[in-house]
């Protein structure tokens, strides 16, 4: 079954909102793609590339890799990419994706 419009920019919003703490994540853990490719996942379900339980594997793929770090940011970072790809399975994951963004940016230390 096709995702309806809504569900797809549901997905829109969860990509964005995760793309953007990614570096977060890959600064912090170099070499660990897991959240990325949950979210490469999620583009490839949204261009009709891959099924719903391809997509759920990447997602549980990104929190074992928020499970693996001890770096507060990144483990928050991983999160949102392993929530945004999940939103696939079910939309209302969306804000949770948010959450785990807002907090990822929170625990970045600025340089000083």
């Amino acid at each position: 079954m096709a995702p309806t419009p809504e569900h797809l920019l549901a997905a829109e919003e969860a990509l964005a909102a995760a793309t953007g703490v990614l570096p977060i994540f890959e600064a912090a853990v170099p070499g660990d793609d897991r959240p990325r490719i949950a979210l490469q996942a999620l583009v490839a379900w949204m261009n009709g590339e891959m099924s719903v339980s391809g997509v759920r594997r990447a997602a549980f793929d990104a929190h074992e890799a928020a499970r693996n770090t001890d770096n507060i940011a990144a483990r928050y970072a991983a999160r949102a990419c392993g929530q945004a790809a999940s939103v696939v399975h079910v939309a209302s994951h969306l804000p949770h994706v948010h959450r785990y963004a807002e907090k990822a940016k929170a625990e970045v230390k600025p340089k000083t």
